[in-house]
């Protein structure tokens, strides 16, 4: 009988999930970082605006952000303008809160700051107060806090 061989993730899992604001980067930084890490032999997950039809997030991006095990937001002027934007970044902090320090976190600041992030500047607490006009308190709050 032959041995029982150790069950390795399917070669379409992800190990790099890239979260960007399209205008702001796509076609440049992100771009360049995606090819990069993929020249490298990196299986990174780049979001497709196909994606998006529904209302709601795509399987596919969910399935995606629970493969991986580093996720990059891209923090740009106009990132938590996007609602997209914020539902991954609050489902990646999901993600590695529930991994016990399995997964990281790695933010990339383009063209926002630090400050920015933390709503200490006007640029990000505008955008959540734009938020505040079309979604819950709790999923506003939700959002405030993966920031």
């Amino acid at each position: 009988m032959a041995p029982k061989r150790k069950r390795t993730s399917p070669a379409t899992s992800y190990q790099v999930f890239l979260s960007f604001r399209g205008p702001d980067t796509r076609q440049g930084f992100t771009d360049v970082l995606y090819h990069a890490l993929v020249d490298a032999g990196i299986r990174v997950f780049r979001d497709n605006e196909e994606i998006r039809k529904g209302k709601y997030i795509g399987e596919e991006i969910l399935r995606a952000i629970e493969d991986c095990r580093i996720f990059v937001p891209i923090f740009s002027r106009t990132y938590a303008f996007s609602k997209w934007c914020l539902i991954e970044l609050a489902t990646m902090v999901e993600s590695k809160e529930k991994s016990s320090g399995g997964k990281k976190i790695l933010p990339i600041f383009y063209d926002a700051s630090v400050d920015d992030v933390k709503l200490e500047t006007e640029l990000y607490a505008e955008a959540l107060s734009i938020h505040r006009e079309k979604f819950s308190p709790n999923t506003v709050q939700q959002w405030e806090k993966a920031l």
